[in-house]
């Protein structure tokens, strides 16, 4: 077997979008758990639609979760340059589109470039021509015009009642188009440009590529390339389309619903590890109902596993469970230093320290520090809807009650409030539940006779005297 050549081709054009990072996950495992590479390749030869820094960015993504590449930006290799933007300074690009004009398969195109608003019109009319006008125009007739200094473009020609297909080994299955419904894309722009058509075949096929692994968005493309690859003479990779990652409330996962970048949830308190944990179980299936797997696992049990055809849903409790498995994995003095992004300015971080192992069990993600322990740091706002009808009496005596303890501890405090509890024949839950919205603001806290000895007696006797006060 010729050895396995993956690949991952983002376009600089904004962040990793989660679904691009399983992309990439799923081509550096299939690649490595058979001994091959995985070569990363941007293309950027869509100038106006590419940011600056995006590419930086990338790179710096996959290397955060541990998707290092053999061949690439930064690293080199073979077939450098990696970049098709530096690519096209060879004249490679260039060198088979004309090859596929003097065999036929391409044809200049004269046509001025639409303006973004008749490619909108056209689109909102459902109108889409597969035939340009200009396949009729003779080849001399064009070089003529070139050689005037006009700039034309160069589209694939497409043979009339034909058949094209392969078979996916994602989905595992024969596909098949009619070659009239194929479109006569554009290859070769007038600034001397692919579009991502030509590049991706020419760089696929000069690179090697064994196995392109892509997303299913990319399979109506699929048949232009099939017809590239035969006219230029390059042997066919194997091509599998990966399923769509579905938002819980309908269709594809979009922006518009919604974090979908990398960086945004590695923003918002989510780990590498469990990203990229989730991540694989989003379309593979392990043999098992293992679900725990470092990258290194993954890759050995790839092939053990099986890519899914029905498209998975993007399910964020999920997401959240296994965050909070990979911090409580954490030590606390691993936790505290994670969290130093998240805790409030000018926090104390003696206190920090104290409060880790309190909200280690109940922390999903770990933006949910200032929301769990941010009553350490600063008096909280009351909502006087939250307590109960009785609260204003037991919030008292409860400061009563402490106001007496002559040692703050947990085991002094906890037996002077049950003995009180007891006492009063209050109902206990309810009874903590109006103190920890007195002490915190919050119904949802760490374990709140663990907190007030963090807090220490006069903070907490304030908060119970103010919470009384302001329910007379």
């Amino acid at each position: 077997m010729s050895e396995v050549r993956t690949r991952f081709a983002p376009s600089p054009t904004g962040f990793l979008h989660v679904g691009s990072l399983r992309t990439a996950l799923f081509a550096y495992a299939f690649a490595k758990s058979q001994g091959g590479k995985f070569i990363l390749r941007v293309e950027d030869t869509d100038c106006q639609r590419c940011i600056p820094g995006a590419a930086e960015k990338i790179y710096e993504m996959l290397k955060i979760f541990g998707i290092d590449w053999d061949e690439g930006p930064l690293v080199g290799g073979s077939y450098a340059p990696y970049i098709q933007s530096e690519r096209v300074r060879t004249g490679v690009y260039k060198k088979y589109a004309e090859q596929l004009l003097k065999g036929g398969h391409a044809y200049y195109c004269c046509c001025p470039p639409e303006e973004l608003e008749q490619i909108e019109e056209r689109h909102e009319r459902k109108r889409i021509e597969l035939r340009d006008p200009c396949r009729n125009v003779d080849i001399q007739e064009a070089q003529a015009r070139i050689k005037k200094g006009e700039k034309l473009a160069i589209r694939l020609r497409v043979p009339e009642n034909e058949t094209v297909s392969y078979h996916d080994f994602v989905l595992k299955k024969e596909i098949s188009w009619e070659t009239n419904c194929i479109d006569e894309v554009m290859l070769l722009k007038t600034d001397g440009f692919p579009t991502y058509h030509l590049g991706v075949v020419v760089d696929d096929a000069l690179m090697q590529i064994s196995h392109v692994i892509r997303g299913r968005d990319w399979l109506p493309s699929t048949p232009v390339h099939l017809l590239l690859f035969k006219y230029l003479g390059f042997p066919l990779p194997q091509i599998g389309h990966l399923t769509d990652i579905l938002d819980p409330g309908g269709g594809k996962l979009s922006k518009r619903k919604g974090a979908v970048s990398c960086e945004e949830f590695l923003a918002d308190g989510y780990l590498p590890e469990a990203i990229l944990n989730f991540i694989m179980l989003v379309g593979w299936a392990p043999k098992d109902n293992r679900e725990l797997f470092t990258l290194e696992e993954f890759i050995i049990n790839f092939q053990k596993g099986s890519l899914q055809i029905a498209n998975p849903v993007f399910n964020r409790k999920k997401l959240d469970w296994f965050n909070g498995i990979y911090l409580r994995k954490k030590t606390d003095e691993e936790l505290a230093s994670l969290l130093k992004n998240y805790v409030p300015d000018g926090a104390n971080v003696a206190l920090v320290n104290q409060t880790v192992p309190l909200v280690k069990d109940r922390i999903t993600k770990l933006s949910d520090y200032r929301l769990l322990a941010g009553f350490f740091f600063e008096e909280p706002k009351i909502d006087r809807a939250l307590f109960s009808a009785t609260a204003g009496v037991q919030l008292i005596k409860a400061a009563e009650v402490l106001g007496k303890i002559k040692k703050w501890e947990k085991v002094e405090i906890e037996e002077g409030l049950k003995k009180l509890i007891e006492k009063e024949k209050w109902e206990t839950g309810d009874f903590f539940m109006n103190f920890r919205v007195a002490i915190s603001g919050s119904k949802i806290t760490p374990p709140i006779t663990d907190s007030i000895v963090i807090l220490g007696q006069k903070t907490t006797l304030s908060r119970l005297q103010q919470a009384a006060k302001m329910l007379e």
